[in-house]
């Protein structure tokens, strides 16, 4: 695994030792099997955003500072130019890319998503805490939420109940790219 996923894990580690819950205590509270939180934790396996999201829940801890160590540092606004954002997560090829990431006590998270065209294979649905609202800019994106299955077009959105499972691919031959706005 790389660098970067080595070094979440780490600090994951480092977190749960530090606030003193036992492996089982936390595959418990995240809602994942004991061995799949240790392959997290271990940086065996690439986690999902969704992970992260509820470690930086269970901790307290700022998405940014799981990723980079760093803490947010701006509190009035946030830029991100074209482009840029920072990379959080490679689930099922998915490429996510925090838009607000330098921002201090974020309500939401604002993601840039490509969905590469060769994961028109198997669905795996995720699911996580919150509500999520999705529009894509480009691309058309099937997208199934427990028993509804979507497609939608450019300029096309949805807002869901992101406890219901759901799972996005591109159809066709072109990547979709969607901005996902995640509330915890």
């Amino acid at each position: 695994m790389s660098d970067s996923v080595k070094q979440i894990a780490m600090r994951i580690l480092d977190l749960r030792e530090i606030s003193d819950y036992t492996v089982e205590q936390m595959a418990e509270v995240l809602g994942v099997s004991v061995d799949d939180y240790r392959k997290y934790e271990s940086g065996e396996v690439d986690m999902p955003i969704s992970f992260l999201v509820k470690i930086g829940e269970v901790f307290n801890v700022d998405m940014t500072e799981l990723l980079t160590g760093e803490s947010p540092k701006l509190n009035i606004l946030s830029v991100t130019r074209a482009g840029k954002g920072q990379q959080i997560s490679r689930r099922d090829q998915y490429i996510y890319k925090n838009l607000a990431y330098n921002f201090v006590h974020r309500k939401i998270e604002p993601l840039f998503v490509t969905v590469p065209p060769d994961t028109n294979k198997e669905l795996v649905p995720n699911s996580h805490d919150g509500q999520e609202f999705d529009y894509v800019l480009s691309g058309t994106m099937r997208i199934v939420i427990g028993k509804n299955d979507i497609i939608l077009h450019p300029g096309d959105s949805v807002y869901y109940d992101s406890h219901t499972p759901h799972a996005m691919q591109a159809l066709g031959d072109e990547a979709v790219h969607f901005l996902a706005m995640v509330i915890p």
